[in-house]
């Protein structure tokens, strides 16, 4: 996705509440003002980071955050998991459950709230509009042998997992991969998050590679590139996934809550909605 004019302003504001530094600013807008047609945001924040490592060393590592909310949702994860078998469609319900888990996202917003994220949990549903995805998506799952789960944040991480339960339920025999960030960037799930909260015991985790709050196709390793080409299902969760592999020429299904005004304004919908999407 191209970064338009007003998602370049607010991508320099975020590096302005870090620092006034005006030489760090200097080479930010660089940055932005220089950007190629194809650059996408997650790739500009990667760029960011590196810069800002160079002026004023690492960031202070999201650890406590990851780990506070990883705990948060943990702490509810056997009654979010009671309402999942109890409902009509386990599946159906468990891929809203994890939809509502791209709340937790320290990149695209402010703030975020766990009363927020709470009630947005006991609200969890499909809506109409999800329905012919979601018929796609079950149809797809149910002559593959191969899927992939590209995570995104922290927390999500935890519904993801109950998700994959309902997955490897319904469809036995589907191999399962995961893809996570292969470095700290803001609060998005790594090999260790996944460990702790245990979806590696449901699925082969592997690294993206790089600290990069997306999925960029030509810095992928290998094994994770073979990952994406060899899927017969992919299913990309967050904002920044999106805005990584879209028109990419890939088969993918996404998830995600829109957050910010580029994805309220693309899909015309209320903030906080709740996407299920197909990109053939």
């Amino acid at each position: 996705m191209r970064v338009p004019e007003s998602c370049a302003e607010c991508l320099y504001d975020k590096q302005k509440h870090l620092t006034d530094d005006v030489k760090y600013l200097s080479e930010i807008k660089s940055i932005i003002d220089n950007r190629d047609e194809d650059d996408t945001s997650p790739y500009l924040v990667y760029k960011f980071n590196r810069v800002y490592e160079q002026y004023f060393g690492k960031k202070a590592p999201y650890r406590e955050i990851k780990k506070r909310y990883n705990d948060l949702v943990l702490s509810v994860e056997e009654t979010v998991r009671n309402r999942i078998e109890a409902s009509e469609d386990p599946l159906a319900k468990a891929l809203a459950y994890a939809r509502v888990g791209n709340y937790i996202d320290f990149g695209a917003m402010n703030h975020v709230d766990e009363e927020t994220f709470l009630s947005l949990l006991d609200n969890a549903q499909l809506q109409d509009r999800d329905a012919k995805v979601i018929r796609s998506f079950v149809e797809q799952c149910g002559t593959a042998h191969s899927f992939l789960l590209i995570t995104d944040n922290c927390g999500e991480i935890v519904l993801d997992k109950l998700f994959l339960e309902q997955l490897h339920k319904r469809f036995p025999d589907l191999t399962i991969d995961v893809l996570v960030r292969g470095g700290e960037v803001l609060n998005d799930a790594t090999q260790e998050g996944a460990e702790d909260v245990g979806i590696d015991r449901l699925a082969n985790v592997i690294s993206n590679g790089l600290p990069i709050a997306g999925t960029v196709y030509s810095m992928l390793p290998d094994q994770a590139k073979g990952a994406l080409d060899h899927a017969d299902v992919i299913l990309a969760k967050g904002q920044g996934n999106y805005e990584s592999l879209c028109n990419q020429g890939m088969h993918i299904f996404y998830s995600f809550l829109c957050k910010c005004e580029l994805f309220t304004s693309r899909f015309r919908v209320p903030k906080l909605t709740g996407i299920f999407v197909e990109e053939r």
